[in-house]
């Protein structure tokens, strides 16, 4: 079931890359989406739109009882409002003309009935029928939908003026969903990094979450997931309290954007098959649960809605029409994410001009996999970022860290009762300071200390491009953090919307050079990559090796699974012959570092069993002399 025309939708980017992406975009009938982590800067960018469109604006202040939720309330209303401002304005439009109306209908999918009914409007006379055409194709101008996105798992609580702990009801996840929900966006939410079940359950206050009498349901649900299994349990839970998963989000879990959370070696191909051949299973297993849920609490439960499973999309590294068309047609993946490339559209994204610039520059080899976010989690990293360059500044000055305005990932409490920030300069001072009192080399001192004031504010980083593009802050006030995946050092331009989205349906000239490797090559890269770093960081136990055991065979399988596509015929564009020489590559690297692991592993189990021996003799030789 699609709620709007187009084949892909725009993910969340950061805080700030896209907070007002359905603003620039929705209008035009493009899908995008919000995140709800920030709602200061939410405000920040409310009050500059307010301004702009000549909206009535008042100031919901930072210590407003209830105040985030307001907030998040007050932008989504706002947005909302832009929006239907602009899609009047384009349905006043006259067609045949260079506007924004023409340019909504040009930008969709050649397969799109509107789009077909709009070139045969071009080829008509004048007349009465043409009228007709004219009006019929102005009354199905909708917006692309306005959808927000919660990281689940960034839940702090918070705390009234006395340092008392707020209830539960007032944690950063529920206040954002709840904002969310008293808005009355008619969209959907995205919820992503994990599963949160004091969140879910809470969701059940909510009666836009649920089908109306008509069968509509308001605000829809969206997971993203790695695999089927985490589709299954998460969709079931969600099932038994009436809850429906409107479109499960399957993100590759390196080749992506911002937080990269990877899978235990399972590639994207690999996860893709499985819930290609399980996909019946979902509809199946959930239905029967949710009407269960709908009869206890005296609901009806629209027949018709009884046929409509969920959505399935892919999301992650990829780079062409080509590639667009082997997750269709291979898979049956219903519509893609394309987010990375977007950062270069300044028509669709907020990105200042230093970082743009740098983005366009960029190669391979300045996006990488960095240890900077407070939450512990890898973070697709750009180099010589204004956010990077400053972390260091401070750091060689011997003042790092944070002052922590925003607070939005506190998580630790090894040195304080309420947990800090891994960034802030609380935690760093303290942290440092107990490194310097151990008794260690100092290489390794250095070590400890350079993973500790590496982790960046990018509660406050990741918001500042936007600021800066709008004007509302400076930029030498204003580190710039951004996190775009790999795949964008293959885009080397500043793109109109047009041109992008031309390339993702394969119309007209290819944005990216033919050598450019496959995105399941690439993915399989990452993951060595990935793998080699955790055996250099594995502390051999029994656990963990067998871990990393089953993290090799997971791949291995993936790989087998990608040289079975490569012997398919390519789609246009598509570059299937660098598939087979990545894999005999990355096959004879994975077997290299895994060998080294063994030996490793078996040197330490011979001097275990050495140690052993020789106590054991040592003790029999003590009782024998009477010891």
């Amino acid at each position: 079931m699609k709620n709007y025309y187009h084949e892909f939708h725009i993910p969340v980017m950061g805080t700030g890359h896209s907070v007002d992406t359905p603003i620039r975009v929705a209008c035009l009938g493009i899908t995008s989406v919000i995140s709800l982590v920030d709602d200061l800067l939410l405000e920040k960018i409310r009050k500059y739109y307010s301004e702009k469109f000549s909206l009535p604006y008042s100031r919901i202040s930072a210590s407003e009882n209830n105040g985030r939720t307001k907030r998040i309330t007050a932008y989504l209303e706002t947005v909302q409002e832009i929006v239907r401002i602009k899609i009047d304005r384009i349905k006043k439009q006259p067609f045949f003309k260079n506007n924004e109306k023409s340019k909504y209908f040009d930008l969709l999918p050649e397969e799109s009935p509107l789009k077909k009914a709009y070139n045969e409007l071009l080829n008509m006379k004048e007349g009465s029928k043409r009228s007709a055409l004219e009006k019929e194709l102005t009354s199905k101008i909708m917006p692309g939908s306005i959808d927000v996105n919660l990281m689940v798992k960034v839940d702090r609580t918070n705390y009234d003026t006395n340092g008392e702990p707020l209830s539960d009801e007032f944690s950063d996840a529920k206040t954002g969903l709840r904002g969310y929900a008293e808005s009355s966006l008619e969209s959907a939410i995205v919820f992503s990094a994990g599963i949160n079940q004091r969140l879910f359950n809470y969701m059940t206050r909510f009666r836009d979450f649920y089908r109306d009498k008509t069968g509509q349901i308001k605000k829809r649900i969206i997971l993203k997931v790695s695999d089927f299994r985490s589709a299954l349990i998460q969709g079931k839970f969600l099932a038994k309290r009436g809850l429906e998963v409107h479109e499960f989000r399957i993100e590759s879990g390196l080749n992506c954007g911002g937080h990269a959370f990877a899978s235990n070696g399972i590639l994207l191909p690999t996860a893709l098959k499985e819930v290609k051949e399980k996909r019946a299973r979902l509809a199946d297993e959930f239905l029967p649960l949710i009407k269960k849920y709908y009869r206890k609490m005296g609901w009806e439960y629209a027949e018709f809605a009884q046929n409509n499973g969920p959505v399935v999309t892919v999301q992650g590294g990829i780079g062409n029409n080509g590639e667009l068309r082997r997750l269709k047609e291979d898979f049956g993946m219903d519509l893609t994410g394309w987010g990375s490339p977007f950062l270069l559209v300044p028509e669709t994204t907020c990105v200042d001009d230093s970082t743009l610039e740098l983005l366009r520059l960029s190669g391979e080899k300045d996006l990488y996999l960095s240890d900077v976010s407070p939450i512990g989690v890898p973070f697709n990293n750009l180099r010589k970022s204004g956010s990077e360059i400053y972390t260091s500044k401070k750091a060689a000055e011997g003042n790092p860290g944070s002052a922590c305005p925003k607070k939005f990932l506190v998580s630790n409490t090894e040195f304080t009762e309420q947990p800090i920030c891994l960034a802030s300069k609380q935690y760093q001072k303290m942290k440092l300071e107990q490194i310097n009192k151990q008794v260690l080399p100092e290489p390794e001192k250095e070590k400890y200390k350079k993973n500790i004031v590496q982790k960046t504010c990018l509660c406050d980083h990741l918001g500042n491009g936007a600021l800066i593009n709008l004007g509302i802050s400076k930029e030498e006030n204003s580190p710039q953090s951004i996190c775009p995946g790999p795949n964008i050092a293959w885009f080397n331009k500043i793109y109109t919307l047009k041109e992008m989205v031309d390339h993702i349906y394969g119309r007209g000239r290819s944005l990216i050079p033919a050598e450019r490797p496959h995105m399941f090559a690439k993915e399989i890269e990452m993951y060595v990559d990935y793998f080699e770093k955790q055996v250099k960081i594995c502390d051999y136990s029994p656990r963990e090796v067998k871990n990393l055991k089953e993290f090799k065979e997971n791949l291995e399988k993936g790989m087998n699974l990608c040289l079975s596509i490569a012997q398919k015929q390519p789609f246009e564009g598509e570059n299937l012959a660098s598939i087979p020489c990545c894999v005999e590559k990355q096959k004879t690297r994975l077997e290299s570092i895994y060998s080294d692991l063994e030996k490793l592993v078996n040197k330490r189990s011979e001097n275990l069993i050495f140690l052993q021996t020789k106590h054991s003799v040592e003790s029999e030789q003590k009782i024998a002399h009477g010891v």
